[in-house]
Formats: C-alpha cells, sequence, structure tokens
C-alpha cells in the first residue's frame, strides 16, 4: 500500500499522516491479518518460531499503525482524527480480541511450555510465553457462547470510553480560560509566567508588562496562577476550575466513570476474580491489593504527622504575613503561600532557577551524564525521519564503539490546542530479530509539556520541568538500551507495570548531583553557571514539604485501590462519596463538595495506572535504592560511577521484561531492595 500507514520495519512519515488514511489503511491490514491468522492456527505448532514469531508476524502491521494514530492522538489531536480513529477503534478491538482467545494459537503456546522444546528456549523467551499464556487467559481464552461474545463486548465498551474519557479531559482542559486585566492582579507574577501568559492572550498587542495575560489549565499556565497570584480570588477562580474540570456539560465524565469501573467488574466477573485489582495485580510485583496497600500505609506512617506539621507551620506563616490571626488556607492557599514561605526560608524561587535552565543546555547535559554513567552518546539527527511538528527533535544513540543501538523523538513543549497534558513515553519501534538475521533499532516517543519558548527567548525550564525530563528519558532508556531481541519482552514490554517507574525515577536523582546538575546549568544570556549559593537553596529546599507532597501521592494511590478493590458504584454520587472519604483520610484538607478531579484523573481512567497508581511508590522504592548504590561507591568517583553505571545498564536496562524484575533488581544490587533509601531521599527519616 502507499497508505503512509503500512509497515514495513521503518518509522511512519507522521507529517503525510491524515485522517482520510486511517480507516483505508486499518480495513486493509485487518482484512490481510484475518487471512494470515486463519492460516496460521490451521497450521500452528508448539514451536517458537511458529507460536510467537509466526503470530509476531501478522500482528505487527496493525501494532504499529494503531500506534502511530494513538500517538498522533496524543499529540496531534483535531476533530477529523478523533472521528477516524473511532470509526476503526472496535474493529481493532475485535481484532486483537480474536488473537488473544485463538485456541489453537493458545494450546500450541501452552504446548510448548510443557514440552521438550522449552528447555532450549532463553530466559527472556520463557517469559513471552508465560505472559502469552496469562494474557491469553486474562483476554478470556476460557469463555465460551454468550460468556465470550459479553466480555467481548465489554473490552470494546471499556476502549470507547477510556477515549472519551481522554477526549473531554482535553476539550475541558482548552474550553477555560482566564483573561487578566489588571497589572495589580499581576504583582509579583515572574516574568517568565507574565511573557507565557501575555502570549497566550489573542489580542496581538499583549505585552508582558502591560497584557492582557491569559491563564489556562495547561500545567505551565495553572500552576503560576496558584504559586504567584496575588489575587486570592483569582486563584480561587482557577483552582475550582481546575478540579472540576471534564464534571459538567458536554465534556462530563462522571458517567463515563461509572461506566469504566461497572464495566472492570463485570470483566473481572467473567474471568472468575473478585474485582479488577485481583485481575490488575496478577501481573504485577505485589502479590495483591493489601500488599500494595501495605506499602502505602507504611509511607502514610511517616509523611502523615510531616503533613500536618507542614501544613500548621504553613498556617502560621500566612497568618503572620498577612497579620491575620483567623486566617484559614484554603486549597487556592497552598500553593502561593508554600512558594511564599520557600522564598523566605531559603531565598529561592522557580524564577530565580529558570534563566539557569535553558532548555538546550539542559539536553546537552542529559546527554553528558548518560555518556559518562552508561557509556553511549547521543546526538541529534534531525531532519533525517518526518516529525509530526516543527517543535519535534530526533536524536540517535551510539554504543562506545560509536554504532547506532536506537533513537527517540523529543516533543519538549505545550501546545493545548491539540495535545494532551502530562509527559509520558511511548513506544514507536522496539528492538527485533528478524526471521532473516536483520535487526530493528528501538526508537521511543519522548513527551513533555514544558514551558515554550516565547519570542528569541529559548524554553526557560523549571527545576520540576528538568526533573520530568530527566524522567520520561529514564523510561527511554529502558526501552532504548534493552539487549533483549524478542520484542514481546524487548525494553519496557513485558515489565511488571509496577517495576517500568524504576529508571524514570532513578534519573531524577541525578538532578540533585552538583557535579551533574552545574555542567548544564548556565545562565542562557551570559553563561554564567549556577551560582553555588542557588545550587545549595536547591538542595536545602529539596525536602521542603515531603511529607504534604508524598501524602498527595498515597492519596491517589489509596483512592485507586479503593475504586477497584470491592467497590460497587451505582451512580456518579457514589464514586464522588467515596473520593471525598479517601481523599479527607490522606490529605490535611477536607477537599471541595464539588471536587470533581477524577474526572480529569486520566492516569487510571484512560491510562495503564487503574488499580496500579501505587506503583510510583512501588517503584520508588527500587529507584531510591539503586541510586544508594552509587552513593555507597561515591558520586564523585567517576571510575566507580561508571562501573556502577554499567552494571545498572546490563541489568535494568538491557534485561528489560526477559527476566522478573526481581531477578533484575538482584543482579544489579546483589539483594532485595530496602525502603530505607526512599524514606532517606524523601526527607520522611
Amino acid at each position: 500500500m502507499s497508505n503512509p500507514l503500512s509497515y514495513d520495519g521503518t518509522l511512519a512519515d507522521y507529517s503525510a499522516v491524515k485522517p482520510s488514511h486511517i480507516e483505508p489503511a486499518f480495513q486493509a491490514i485487518i482484512e490481510t491479518a484475518i487471512r494470515e491468522l486463519e492460516t496460521l492456527e490451521a497450521s500452528v505448532v508448539p514451536t517458537w518460531a511458529s507460536a510467537i514469531v509466526g503470530l509476531r508476524a501478522i500482528t505487527a502491521p496493525l501494532e504499529h499503525a494503531w500506534g502511530v494514530v494513538g500517538h498522533l492522538m496524543g499529540v496531534r489531536n483535531s476533530d477529523d482524527l478523533r472521528a477516524a480513529h473511532t470509526a476503526v477503534q472496535g474493529d481493532v478491538i475485535t481484532f486483537s480480541l480474536r488473537v488473544s482467545q485463538s485456541k489453537p494459537i493458545y494450546q500450541a503456546v501452552k504446548a510448548l511450555s510443557t514440552g521438550s522444546a522449552w528447555s532450549s528456549l532463553d530466559r527472556a523467551q520463557q517469559r513471552v510465553v508465560e505472559s502469552t499464556i496469562k494474557s491469553a487467559e486474562l483476554s478470556g481464552i476460557a469463555l465460551e457462547g454468550e460468556k465470550l461474545a459479553q466480555f467481548n463486548k465489554h473490552q470494546a465498551t471499556l476502549a470507547a470510553t477510556s477515549t472519551q474519557f481522554s477526549n473531554n479531559v482535553l476539550d475541558a482542559t482548552k474550553a477555560w480560560h482566564l483573561d487578566v486585566t489588571d497589572p495589580d492582579d499581576m504583582e509579583g507574577m515572574p516574568n517568565s509566567a507574565r511573557a507565557a501568559a501575555a502570549a497566550a492572550n489573542p489580542d496581538d498587542d499583549a505585552t508582558a508588562e502591560a497584557g492582557p495575560w491569559r491563564f489556562t489549565l495547561n500545567i505551565p499556565s495553572f500552576q503560576p496562577l496558584m504559586q504567584h497570584c496575588r489575587n486570592r480570588d483569582l486563584r480561587e477562580q482557577g483552582y475550582r476550575a481546575f478540579v472540576t474540570r471534564a464534571s459538567s456539560g458536554a465534556q462530563d465524565n462522571q458517567d463515563n466513570i461509572v461506566k469504566l469501573l461497572q464495566t472492570r467488574q463485570k470483566v473481572a466477573t467473567l474471568l472468575g476474580m473478585r474485582n479488577h485489582a485481583q485481575v490488575s495485580i496478577s501481573s504485577k510485583m505485589a502479590e495483591s491489593a493489601d500488599d500494595a496497600r501495605g506499602l502505602l500505609r507504611k509511607l502514610r506512617t511517616a509523611a502523615l504527622p510531616k503533613a500536618v506539621a507542614e501544613h500548621d507551620e504553613l498556617t502560621s506563616f500566612a497568618r503572620s504575613e498577612m497579620s491575620n490571626p483567623d486566617l484559614v488556607l484554603h486549597q487556592w492557599d497552598v500553593g502561593f503561600w508554600a512558594e511564599r514561605m520557600r522564598e523566605q526560608k531559603f531565598d529561592l524561587s522557580d524564577d530565580q532557577l529558570r534563566p539557569y535552565f535553558p532548555f538546550p543546555s539542559v539536553l546537552s547535559g542529559l546527554f553528558a551524564l548518560v555518556e559518562r554513567i552508561f557509556g553511549v552518546s547521543v546526538q541529534a539527527a534531525h531532519g533525517e525521519t518526518p516529525v509530526w511538528h516543527d517543535d519535534v527533535g530526533f536524536y540517535r544513540i551510539y554504543d562506545e564503539d560509536k554504532k547506532p543501538i536506537a533513537a527517540f523523538f523529543l516533543d519538549p513543549y505545550s501546545r493545548p490546542e491539540n495535545k494532551r497534558g502530562g509527559a509520558w513515553m511511548d513506544v514507536a519501534l522496539s528492538r527485533e530479530r528478524l526471521p532473516d538475521g536483520s535487526l530493528i533499532l528501538p526508537v521511543a516517543y519522548l513527551t513533555c509539556n514544558q514551558t515554550p519558548p516565547v519570542g528569541e527567548t529559548p524554553s526557560l525550564m523549571t527545576f520540576r520541568e528538568v526533573e520530568t525530563l530527566f524522567h520520561e528519558f529514564g523510561h527511554g532508556l529502558q526501552h532504548m538500551l534493552t539487549r533483549v531481541e524478542h520484542k514481546e519482552a524487548a525494553g519496557i514490554s513485558n515489565v511488571e507495570w509496577d517495576a517500568v517507574e524504576l529508571p524514570s525515577q532513578f534519573m531524577e536523582n541525578w538532578c540533585y548531583h552538583a557535579p551533574t546538575l552545574r555542567s548544564f546549568a548556565r545562565h542562557f544570556e551570559t553563561g554564567a553557571p549556577l551560582p553555588d549559593e542557588l545550587f545549595d537553596k536547591l538542595v536545602l529546599a529539596k525536602h521542603y514539604r515531603a511529607g504534604s507532597a508524598t501524602m498527595r501521592q498515597l492519596q491517589f494511590g489509596f483512592l485507586d485501590l479503593a475504586l477497584h478493590d470491592g467497590f460497587e458504584p451505582t451512580e456518579p454520587a457514589s464514586i464522588v462519596a467515596l473520593a471525598k472519604t479517601t481523599t479527607t483520610e490522606n490529605s490535611v484538607l477536607t477537599p471541595l463538595d464539588e471536587d470533581r478531579a477524577l474526572c480529569a484523573f486520566g492516569h487510571i481512567f484512560a491510562g495503564g495506572y487503574a488499580a496500579g497508581y501505587y506503583s510510583y511508590k512501588w517503584a520508588e522504592v527500587l529507584s531510591a535504592d539503586a541510586f544508594g548504590a552509587f552513593e555507597e561507591v561515591g558520586l564523585d568517583d567517576a571510575t566507580a560511577v561508571a562501573e556502577t553505571g554499567r552494571r545498572f545498564r546490563e541489568t535494568v536496562l538491557a534485561l528489560g521484561g526477559g527476566e522478573h524484575p526481581s531477578e533484575v533488581y538482584r543482579a544489579f544490587r546483589g539483594r532485595d531492595p530496602s525502603p530505607d533509601a526512599l524514606l532517606r531521599h524523601s526527607g520522611l527519616c
């Protein structure tokens, strides 16, 4: 086919993909795949080449095309693209279920796992076989007749509803804005935020100094509003809009949440499991929902008293500053006063740091770090392959012998008009050894939503945006530095979900390592390095309000498990009540009556974190303990750090899903992980 969604083992021409290509492409791809699947089912035998590689060849074109369309839905969304996506989604789900529910292939794979050929498979191949069997069982392979039809109907409902949820969040985020015209309301606002808000205003005459200024619910815009706007009423407007996103009107997600939770429960029941939490955790490191809660409770014991003390301290500070002993802090006050107290405690603000974090310098520093600790180099290759937006860069990774081993796209800036919020890594191509002996090299998508450039000024990043870039690059490294050549277990594929955040959270630690940070933190105009004084303050501020930050993540984890482990939703009101109860138990402030933050909780309703949000903390235990290995050999001992980095690369990054995460971690660390490093790194002990 000449359609740009056709697959030949190489990257798509993203610039050429149009919504009109989607329906004909998927019709042709699926028709061909059905014929090939029927042929394979008639001849499949219990061998790796037949049951695994044979099926891989059939599904690869569909996986590739669906991956490209899914990626574009996130970074170049439009009404036409949504319509085309919706038109083919049902057929994609139907065929995917047809594959996972194929009894001839399942029986062949089962026979492979128990036959004489099993011992000839390497561990990565065995893991692929085991996960293929589990995936089939979780896809309803044992169901027949009406139960099978119900299961498949539910899967289609889940896919369509999750997509609608995500679209609603994007639309609701775009729909709200706050225009500020009074300069007094911008007093104290950082220059970078003033410039961005002026640039966001449709008035061609808007300036950073005189306005008018526009704020939105996109994080690079919303966060400065909450942290720096001295007008309490404007902060309240912004906060209320943020926690009620997608909860009314055409973008209302409340019924979608009910549908998703009820349908997940129906799927679990058909599979013979108690609830979705049991389904989800059956393929994770944690043994049960109670196992996951055990970790969250241990962290809460350490964090909650600190969070309460932090809020009391903040309230006292605000009352003193306002000369109002009766002042009560609301949710829209916390960010503002926390920033004021941080400035006073540490004499440090985002606006002081931003000039030292121009995006090009940060990127160069990140590349230098991975070369130093992992022995790989990164080189820009812009223009070598088509991209979906002019902001997007393309880069290649080379090993010690200057041999290309991987590549990645980096889409760094916020584009609220057509790009969903947040930051993520996804797969463009997986590492794969083809039957003819050739090797497909891995390619990653790295997507952020950091502050964009304004005029001639480059993107000046907040420190949190720097951490986010390092975080996503950690995910990318696990995908790109894999040595596994079976795509089903290469990189992040087949990695238990509660371990997948290990490399990403590990990379964040280097943002506080003085030589690393000072290697790239240079003033965008003068080239002057970040002053020692500012770095010292940054380190001192690392644990500022650590209890509150930890409780925020624990709150999400507890709520996610509560929704999926024994809860029976009947209507939106019951979900709102559960959310309020769980949030109140894990927060120092009672949520607003109108709080509907769940309506924008894409991680669990439009992503892969349902009954798995605890994974962030689970993996953080691993990542903190892993960084502890570098601390133990001496972070300033270049040779020892490089040796430890190579071991990290050859285990955590190279083995991917080819070994169980526990075995991978033991291979790196020589023991099981300890939570002590996380408590220490989080300032909780």
